[in-house]
């Protein structure tokens, strides 16, 4: 299925516009942003300016005192949802990858929240598991198979009307697609299947960036 040209250039052009007009980076988020752009294999994979913003203010919002995150990267995310984080609160960042983790760790040591955010290493399903939280809001930005592991993991230990946010729901626009092809683009199609059907929730999904999909626990 492809797209037209003309909604091609409107969406540029309203993501530009979207970027003019939204609260700028703080300085160790622009750091991070630049890092990552001139450093990782991926770059495309960090949350980036708008969706970082609207992160901030999802955790202003909820003001949780348990974070989870899963898919820590270089640490961008984690410290746009720390921004609202109670006087006591903390957060808990989980990322596979060691290399990543050890940049994440270093950003996050020199940010305003280096006493509230902490990064685990490894495998997210045995680690959430060890972690024995109760959580406020949960952010699923990890490998696209696990998505609905991730999800029924979490689930009971997301408190009552606590908030769980998945990254990529859209999948590049793969998921629009009449044949789904790709294994990751599959699995969020899956994935939001699963979402749809899932009586415990309510939902929403957003189109910014690479579609950001809202789930509140009922």
């Amino acid at each position: 299925m492809q797209k037209p040209a003309l909604v091609e250039w409107m969406n540029e052009k309203a993501t530009a516009y979207s970027a003019e007009f939204s609260s700028g980076e703080n300085g160790i988020l622009s750091e991070i942003a630049a890092f990552t752009a001139a450093n990782h294999p991926d770059p495309s994979m960090l949350s980036g300016h708008v969706q970082g913003k609207l992160l901030q203010m999802i955790s202003a919002m909820i003001r949780p005192a348990r974070v989870l995150e899963i898919g820590t990267m270089t640490g961008y995310s984690a410290i746009c949802l720390a921004d609202g984080l109670l006087p006591e609160g903390k957060l808990h960042t989980i990322e596979l990858r060691e290399k990543d983790a050890l940049t994440a760790k270093g950003f996050i040591e020199r940010s305003n929240f280096a006493d509230k955010i902490i990064v685990h290493t490894g495998q997210a399903l045995p680690l959430i598991e060890k972690l024995n939280e109760r959580w406020d809001l949960v952010f699923i930005d990890a490998d696209k198979i696990n998505y609905v592991n991730y999800y029924e993991t979490v689930m009971p230990a997301v408190r009552e009307s606590g908030f769980i946010l998945a990254d990529n729901v859209l999948f590049h626009g793969e998921v629009l697609e009449d044949q789904v092809r790709g294994k990751n683009a599959k699995a969020i199609r899956e994935f939001n299947e699963y979402v749809k059907h899932d009586n415990r929730v309510e939902h929403v999904l957003l189109t910014i960036r690479d579609g950001l999909m809202l789930i509140r626990k009922k």
